[in-house]
């Protein structure tokens, strides 16, 4: 067993860890390859974020899997991202099923092929039962269009007179959010060095734990992971009040 692994308190898990998967691209230069050779060779470190989370019994990991941004990148790149997502959803769902997961997508999924939207959507309904955990993949995601695709939706309620402004509260943007039935993130990692949001979950990370690793994707590992929790738990986390406030 993982000696870091070891140093983890189970009674102070995260709920909710989130992930912006950073760095195949550099990954893959650094090997003298082309960027998606970064990007097939990344399959595995989702594997030991989703292993290792299961492992240690955090109930929700999100994996920021392909941004609205992402529709900008070159043509080639976005089809070699979607065959391979289509490829990896065929050769994972049994194992997802079979740990008892239960896979989330949030997103803009009418953006994606539907030959991958319709596989994404099999895939939640196969392990919608499923209750040792969530895995939750935004796909087609931008946390502005969320906002906007929340604020709108509460816009057109008060128009028709089904809510007034005096009844907005932080609860009412929660519940019209993709994440509605997901918990607020409590620890966000980057990996490839890079420090910044890049337009994910920006609502929902309000009083995360944030953390940027100075390691690419693709060799992002189970040890990585648990490091990131250790860290986490050596936090006091105060949510603006003070150390005597949140003392025990």
């Amino acid at each position: 067993m993982s000696e870091i692994k070891n140093k983890i308190d189970k009674n102070k898990l995260p709920q909710h860890i989130a992930i912006i998967m950073d760095g195949n691209g550099r990954w893959a230069k650094s090997k003298g390859q082309e960027r998606t050779f970064g990007h097939k060779n990344a399959i595995e470190a989702v594997r030991n974020a989703i292993n290792a989370c299961n492992e240690i019994g955090v109930p929700y990991l999100t994996l920021y899997t392909f941004s609205t941004e992402n529709w900008g990148r070159p043509s080639d790149e976005v089809d070699t991202l979607m065959n391979l997502l289509s490829e990896t959803l065929l050769a994972e769902a049994e194992d997802i099923f079979n740990k008892g997961l239960r896979m989330h997508v949030i997103g803009d999924v009418e953006r994606l092929p539907s030959l991958v939207k319709d596989q994404l959507l099999n895939v939640v309904d196969l392990t919608k039962d499923n209750t040792n955990g969530n895995l939750v993949l935004a796909l087609s995601y931008g946390s502005r269009h969320e906002i906007l695709t929340a604020v709108k939706k509460i816009a057109t309620e008060v128009k028709n007179g089904e809510l007034s402004v005096e009844e907005i509260s932080e609860e009412t943007i929660s519940q019209n959010l993709f994440t509605k039935d997901i918990p607020d993130v409590d620890l966000l990692i980057r990996t490839s060095g890079e420090v910044r949001i890049s337009n994910f979950l920006l609502w929902q990370i309000a009083y995360a734990e944030l953390q940027f690793l100075d390691v690419l994707w693709p060799d992002f590992s189970k040890d990585d992971f648990f490091q990131c929790i250790v860290d986490y738990q050596n936090k006091e986390r105060r949510y603006g009040k003070t150390s005597e406030q949140v003392a025990p």
